[in-house]
């Protein structure tokens, strides 16, 4: 196991497990940054690492994304994350891998709670919720978390278009989704709802034929470069670090603010942005409903969709606060973000 306490994500997380079982080919990385507000949760991440180094960067990074995440939808709890090291691009996943590893979790079934995100399927959860009580998403109780971090991304760019704009409608407004997973196609559909002009791209093709077929006019594109032509919003949805560089200095949008988490490839991005004019809603903030509506089926009173909506919506006002803060400081919004994040943590 690589020396995580070195590694330039790590920022003094309680726990940092990596874990194997030859007989299932389970391997993985569990990480969790913080219990101090409540136990951690965060989705459970099943991907094709091209190396452990890879799938340690992205668990240290997404625990401590959580962690922020929670705060800035104010539930109690801390982050964490795990990362499921697969053999193979196929998301295929045998019983006696779910068993095993929904024995893995048992270990952690009062300080971990963990549920869909990238590679996990719903049936997944349904499978590893019969065998530890940490499982939330299930079909049972709140469900699939992506309507809901379409939701919120939805409302967060409505707060940055009431900033820039003065006027929160998507009417007219040019805007690129990258990836049209659950959530970027539910963000497309809201968008084109509200009259927005859509440009999409993915790289599965079944999922741009199906966006072809729902939301006719739309225009699609190759995702391999910065979008160069001047747009109105762009919205990563797909993985993350999308925000490269190359991307931060080039790209002509007035917004960024999608549901990808970990958008920027570094904080210097964040400040690239800014230094650009470019608007950017930390991550972080615009995709928390999916949070907010998991950890809501363990509210002593049980699951509250209307709750739940409320406080999806809520986000948007607290995007206005954190972009006029970025403005008076003079900083920018990832880093305002971070530094409230950090504040409460430390309170």
């Amino acid at each position: 196991m690589i020396d995580y306490t070195k590694h330039p994500e790590y920022d003094n997380h309680e726990l940092v497990k990596s874990f194997y079982d030859s007989e299932s080919g389970l391997k993985g990385i569990l990480a969790i940054h913080s219990t101090k507000l409540g136990p951690a949760v965060g989705g459970t991440r099943y991907y094709f690492y091209k190396s452990e180094e890879e799938a340690l960067d992205d668990v240290l990074r997404l625990s401590r994304g959580m962690t922020y995440k929670c705060i800035m939808a104010d539930v109690k709890y801390g982050g964490g994350k795990c990362a499921l090291i697969a053999p193979s691009t196929d998301n295929t996943k045998s019983d006696k891998y779910i068993e095993a590893y929904g024995n893995f979790l048992k270990e952690f079934s009062t300080k971990f709670f963990t549920g869909e995100d990238v590679g996990m399927s719903q049936d997944d959860i349904e499978r590893l919720a019969k065998i530890t009580p940490n499982i939330i998403g299930s079909l049972a109780k709140a469900g699939d978390p992506s309507p809901f971090a379409a939701l919120s991304t939805y409302y967060s760019i409505r707060g940055a278009l009431t900033f820039k704009y003065n006027d929160p409608s998507l009417k007219d407004k040019v805007i690129y989704i990258k990836g049209l997973g659950k959530v970027g196609m539910e963000l497309a559909r809201l968008a084109y709802k509200e009259g927005a002009v859509l440009i999409v791209s993915d790289i599965n093709e079944e999922r741009v034929a199906q966006a072809i077929k729902s939301f006719p006019n739309i225009s699609v594109i190759s995702s391999e470069l910065p979008y160069l032509e001047k747009i109105d919003i762009f919205s990563p949805c797909a993985l993350g670090k999308d925000i490269t560089e190359e991307v931060s200095n080039k790209i002509m949008a007035d917004i960024i603010c999608g549901s990808a988490n970990n958008q920027l490839s570094s904080p210097k991005e964040g400040i690239t942005l800014f230094e650009r004019g470019i608007i950017y809603v930390p991550d972080y903030i615009s995709n928390g409903g999916g949070l907010i509506n998991v950890v809501a089926e363990l509210n002593e009173g049980g699951y509250n969709e209307s709750d739940v909506l409320n406080k999806c919506k809520n986000i948007e006002g607290k995007v206005i606060n954190i972009l006029n803060e970025s403005k008076e400081s003079n900083t920018a919004p990832s880093q305002v973000a971070d530094l409230i994040a950090k504040r409460v943590l430390n309170e």
